[in-house]
């Protein structure tokens, strides 16, 4: 019989899907095996498959490979038993140790972190391909201190439990040296004019601590970036770097880098203008231009002109403006028209002023700082000026800003400042050690911000060698609503000179004072001063001459009346350890007509730091100072005499030796001994910088120095003395400490030298 091929067709169709019916089955079951840490819930969450489904052979490989992708199997084989699906698993093993050997340069600590981002930890899940990323990850680590000379050898060993051991022995190697650096095709600027600011160098003196000489890919980026800024500052416009090559030598121990760059031609500028909407007036905005016609292209000084007036616009609110640099190069003459677009955007109020973190400081202490007002236009200078002023404070380890735009308002921002308080309170009970002073017996009860006022209560007690001194006293930094402060003190004091290394002979002063401060600007401060003073002098049968004339003269009991006043110009960031800014102190003081004793004292001093990069800061101070007598008192009363020499003047000197000695009396045996001057001149110059591998720079500096100043009777300039050397500053938990070495250059037989100096437990 003819079979019909329609019917075939059908046939073998029905048998097909007969057989793939054959092949699923409603799952009533899952059993997992082979499981030694895993749970088995971990492998249901995973499983694409649930009891009460229909499991088919096309559900079959998207379950073995959704366990797969889970990382915990090395091998899984689905069955079925029945209308039970049986999942078999072979786990991978763990990691249950990882020993790293014959790392130097690098902590195991950081290398463990390293290989933890890759994957390879204790206690998690071994992976074979992961060894090779291992490898890489140290070489990367390794690379990146220089050690191209590494070998790594990685044994894994079987331990029971299904676990394993990985051990990594590390052959370091020597640093890699950068050997030479070549500019290629410089013809201006020699190589060492273009290298002068690189980050990367051949090795010199202080390679050891900067490691500049060791290659990093992220340095040689900032140093191509800092060439190609050396030739758009001086006009080259079309300047490229054309290509880069780093070379290391056969034995990985030399590196050879050389920089391939096309000059171009010089361009000057042919005009400058000002475009846009220039919403403050332009002759305001002239005065900002850094750059005019005639003058060689600065790339520099383009941006800083551009910075300088969007700074400008942003004191009258216009917080987010926008001022773009837009060069018209002409290249037949060599010339640029430079034309600076003013886009100011919205001027923005600020909504809210915010303090977060004052959970002691008073809410009205710190908005008394604020310079940037709620409800008006938001200025940079100010709100940066408002985080400055609160740093200066010293109630607080940190202050930061942030200015949010408020959401749905395309005008308005917040000011938020987040401080962090530090204990201004302070009970102290300790000891002390000066060279001079000896052992010195202390105990301070003060606070700096005394129930979260600002206002400031201190009562102190010291002993020492040389002097024993009490002192009560008391500050308003804000008696008035203006600013005006307001303070008082009372005080106790008893000294010996000849512990201090000047004259024999003691004083006790019993004083009690008040002052004023004025604020005359944001930066400027008037000051004045009332002091009642009691002074006792006793002599003894080794003091000079000149106390017992003086004794002789004015007797050895004196009650003055003096009266100061005083302007200080203050800019620096902060108060201690500042890294910019500067100070400028007048004062003058003088005892009223019928005191006692009738004199004056005036003096003049000024500091400025200049911040070199992050972590250098250069320091110049200079010191002048006078006083004399008047009316019934023919000189300055010689315990009220300047004197030099020491940590706090002129280092590599004694303290209090340096200018005039005094005259022994006849047949007393005795040398001359410091004796002070009606005048003083101090200058200082120092570079600060941190201390190698310690991190925390705000409480620690060390700097290197130079020292001048002379004490006299009258300003003998001939008399100066000068040292140099090496300083150490730390305010520790324990009390301020600072270190010097000095020398002295042009020491006289007579002056006292004392080339280690350092104090304990006393302020700088």
């Amino acid at each position: 019989m003819k079979k019909n091929p329609l019917f075939q067709i059908l046939l073998l169709g029905l048998l097909a899907g007969e057989a793939a019916h054959a092949g699923s089955f409603v799952v009533e079951d899952i059993k997992v095996r082979g499981l030694q840490r895993i749970s088995a819930g971990t492998v249901f969450n995973y499983l694409p498959v649930a009891v009460g489904e229909t499991f088919s052979e096309e559900k079959q490989g998207s379950a073995i490979r959704a366990l797969f992708n889970t990382g915990f199997f090395k091998d899984i084989i689905l069955e079925r038993e029945g209308d039970t699906l049986i999942v078999n698993v072979v786990e991978r093993p763990s990691v249950a140790k990882i020993v790293i050997e014959g790392n130097k340069d690098i902590k195991k600590e950081d290398l463990a972190e390293a290989l933890k981002k890759i994957g390879l930890a204790e206690g998690k899940v071994y992976n074979k391909q992961i060894l090779d990323k291992v490898e890489q990850e140290l070489r990367r680590q390794y690379f990146s201190h220089g050690k191209y000379g590494l070998k790594i050898k990685t044994e894994v060993t079987e331990l029971t439990r299904n676990r394993v051991g990985i051990h990594i022995d590390i052959a370091e190697g020597k640093v890699a040296k950068i050997k030479q650096i070549n500019i290629v095709g410089s013809r201006a600027f020699t190589n060492d004019a273009l290298k002068k600011d690189f980050e990367l160098s051949t090795t010199n003196f202080l390679s050891f601590y900067s490691k500049d000489d060791q290659y990093s890919k992220q340095k040689l980026s900032a140093d191509l970036e800092k060439l190609r800024s050396y030739y758009l500052d001086r006009g080259y416009i079309n300047f490229s770097i054309e290509s880069t090559q780093v070379d290391i030598t056969a034995d990985k121990k030399e590196i050879y880098i050389t920089i391939n760059v096309k000059e171009g031609d010089v361009y000057t500028l042919e005009k400058v203008k000002l475009s846009g909407e220039l919403v403050v007036e332009p002759e305001e905005l002239v005065k900002l231009v850094k750059v005019g016609p005639g003058e060689t292209f600065s790339r520099k000084n383009a941006t800083e002109t551009s910075k300088a007036i969007s700074d400008r616009l942003g004191d009258e609110g216009y917080t987010f403006a926008n001022v773009n640099m837009v060069p018209e190069i002409n290249e037949s003459n060599k010339s640029v028209v430079m034309t600076f677009f003013v886009d100011p955007g919205k001027r923005v109020y600020v909504r809210r002023v915010n303090f977060k973190g004052n959970t002691k400081t008073r809410d009205e202490v710190l908005r008394r700082e604020m310079r940037q007002m709620e409800s008006s236009w938001a200025a940079s200078s100010k709100i940066e000026r408002s985080k400055t002023r609160l740093d200066r404070l010293g109630y607080f380890e940190e202050v930061g800003v942030e200015t949010p735009p408020v959401v749905g308002a395309a005008d308005q921002i917040d000011v938020n400042y987040s401080i962090k308080e530090k204990a201004s309170g302070n009970l102290q009970a300790g000891i002390g050690y000066s060279q001079v002073q000896g052992v010195i017996f202390n105990a301070n009860v003060s606070q700096d911000n005394i129930f979260g006022t600002g206002k400031r209560v201190n009562f102190a007690f010291n002993n020492s060698s040389i002097m024993t001194r009490y002192n009560l006293g008391y500050r308003d930094p804000y008696f008035t609503l203006d600013g005006v402060s307001m303070g008082w003190d009372v005080g106790y004091s008893a000294r010996k000179g000849y512990q201090a290394n000047i004259s024999r002979y003691n004083t006790n002063v019993a004083n009690a004072g008040f002052n004023f401060g004025i604020p005359l600007n944001e930066f400027d401060n008037l000051g004045f001063d009332v002091d009642l003073k009691q002074t006792e002098i006793a002599d003894t049968q080794f003091s000079p001459q000149e106390v017992v004339d003086f004794i002789r003269d004015y007797g050895d009991s004196f009650l003055t009346l003096s009266t100061g006043l005083g302007w200080t110009h203050d800019t620096m960031n902060r108060a201690v350890f500042a890294t910019s800014g500067g100070q400028q102190r007048f004062s003058a003081l003088a005892t009223v007509p019928g005191s006692d004793l009738e004199y004056y004292k005036i003096g003049y001093k000024q500091q400025h730091y200049f911040p070199l990069s992050s972590d250098f800061t250069f320091r110049i101070l200079g010191e002048v100072a006078y006083g004399d007598g008047y009316g019934n008192t023919n000189d300055l009363p010689f315990f009220e005499n300047y004197f030099g020499g020491g940590a706090q003047s002129v280092r590599g000197f004694r303290d209090n030796t340096l200018g005039p000695r005094d005259t022994p009396r006849p047949l007393s045996g005795q040398t001359p001994r410091p004796f002070g001057g009606s005048s003083k001149i101090l200058g200082k110059a120092e570079l600060f910088f941190p201390v190698p591998f310690l991190s925390d720079v705000k409480s620690v500096r060390i700097g290197t120095f130079m020292d001048a100043g002379t004490v006299s009777k009258g300003f003998e300039i001939s008399n100066m003395r000068y040292s140099a050397g090496l300083s150490g500053e730390w305010l520790s938990p324990f009390g301020a400490i600072a270190v010097s070495v000095a020398q002295p250059f042009n020491a006289s037989d007579t002056d006292n030298v004392q080339n280690f100096q350092f104090t304990f437990g006393s302020g700088f």
